[in-house]
């Protein structure tokens, strides 16, 4: 296991360079920093000296690879992409285009991220697995019927009708919780509730539809009949023989969602308000704040590839027929 993993931990540092120099190019050569100074000074009084002043304070008056001008290692080290995207890789994210301190903010906003995306992971999987196994166990009869067809329906609202209904409904009407704004301390509850009732709710159609075609291709197994033909219960069967052979399939359908625990969600953080990494982002793009962007896109690539590698360890652990070597 330890030699798999550190050969998976060197696969990854390939990808991650493929990926950091795939976001230079983006931002630095598609989109030049002569451009990123235009559009944040202005296209119609702009001035050579405002561009050149704009893009000398937050030095990306550099070459972008190779420095001819410099002496030794400064060839390479005084360039763009030695400051502005190795430095990445020890997670120094440097400062905004603004002059904010990236790092200092991702440590500040990453907990309203967390505060809302883990208890939406946690009790939506559980809410969406155990539904799943209830329209199994019902399996050919009304319920199953009208159950699958609700979980259709229900994929066919958008978030936004849930985000905005819910305010109105708990927010507006019934004055239960805060609609936008987040405090961390005691009341921070208050606030993290709606957000995660809705995100709870809204995934509710597609979750419980996916897990349960998971689940009616397990029941059809040799080791269910065999299991039945032992006399146990049909409750006992599902909820545990059925649950725990689909335990693979479920944990990578949840490392998809796994950098969304950290990044958090765009639009849920963006309509309630709360400072979290989503709104960060999504405030970032609406302000052409390219640090910013760059900044998360590696992380979330970073969160990623950590997923992935934290998936394949749990595939050990509900399947001893897997083996790394």
């Amino acid at each position: 296991m330890t030699a798999y993993l550190i050969r998976r931990l060197l696969y990854a540092l390939p990808l991650l360079m493929g990926i950091n120099i795939l976001t230079f190019v983006l931002f630095f050569v598609i989109n030049t920093p002569d451009d990123m100074a235009r559009m944040h000074l202005g296209q119609k009084h702009v001035t050579a000296e405002g561009i050149a002043k704009w893009k000398h304070e937050r030095g990306y008056d550099l070459p972008l690879f190779w420095n001819a001008g410099a002496a030794g290692s400064g060839r390479l080290a005084q360039t763009i992409f030695w400051q502005k995207s190795l430095g990445l890789f020890a997670f120094r994210f440097g400062r905004s285009d603004a002059g904010r301190d990236i790092g200092a903010d991702i440590r500040q906003r990453m907990w309203p991220s967390l505060a809302i995306a883990v208890p939406s992971l946690v009790i939506g999987l559980s809410v969406h697995v155990g539904l799943a196994l209830l329209l199994v166990f019902f399996r050919l009869t009304y319920l199953e019927f009208w159950g699958a067809a609700l979980c259709v329906a229900l994929m066919s609202v958008s978030t936004l009708f849930y985000i905005i209904g819910g305010q109105y409904l708990f927010g507006k009407l019934l004055l239960l919780v805060p609609i936008s704004g987040y405090d961390g301390g005691r009341e921070a509850w208050r606030f993290v509730l709606l957000p995660v009732l809705i995100g709870v709710v809204a995934g509710i159609g597609s979750g419980v539809r996916w897990y349960r075609t998971l689940f009616l291709e397990e029941v059809e197994k040799d080791y269910v009949r065999t299991a039945r033909a032992k006399g146990l219960s049909e409750p006992r069967v599902l909820f545990v023989h059925v649950l725990k052979n689909a335990m693979i399939p479920i944990l990578t359908g949840v490392v998809v969602v796994l950098p969304l625990l950290f990044t958090g969600s765009l639009i849920t953080e963006s309509f309630f308000a709360i400072p979290g990494l989503g709104s960060y982002t999504l405030d970032a793009i609406n302000q052409q704040d390219f640090a910013i962007v760059r900044a998360m896109v590696f992380l979330g690539s970073v969160l990623y590839i950590l997923g992935l590698l934290l998936t394949d360890i749990s595939y050990t652990l509900v399947d001893p027929r897997v083996k790394f070597n």
